[in-house]
């Protein structure tokens, strides 16, 4: 059975950083690409950032590129986003998934999700 568990979140003053995670077990980690995704209220699920299997590949959307790096320990199966000089709107839960495909526009899809972690930023 397939575990996604993220972790890291919590609330943060504007301008701050924080560093999430997310440990998968139940497969083998190394052979799959990772994304990061978040959900506001009333918004829908967007891409954040994604990373392949060895990680040197990383992609980022253009709300985050340049206050974001993504990153993956394959040796303990967790992949990791630090976010700095986070602003309010980077407030929402965050959501990793294993191997995701964009399926239309920008909808992704997986076999496996975490359940998130919030992140909160204070003005």
């Amino acid at each position: 059975q397939v575990h996604v568990v993220e972790s890291g979140g919590g609330l943060v003053q504007s301008g701050g950083s924080l560093r999430l995670s997310c440990a998968v077990s139940g497969l083998t980690f190394s052979r799959y690409a990772m994304g990061w995704f978040r959900q506001a209220p009333g918004k829908e699920r967007e891409f954040v950032a994604a990373i392949n299997w060895s990680g040197g590949s990383t992609y980022y959307s253009d709300s985050v590129e340049g206050r974001s790096t993504i990153s993956r320990d394959n040796a303990k199966n967790t992949m990791f986003l630090q976010m700095n000089s986070l602003k309010p709107e980077d407030a929402a839960v965050y959501y990793c998934a294993v191997d995701p495909k964009l399926v239309a526009g920008n909808r992704y899809e997986s076999d496996y999700w975490g359940q998130g972690t919030q992140v909160t930023v204070s003005s």
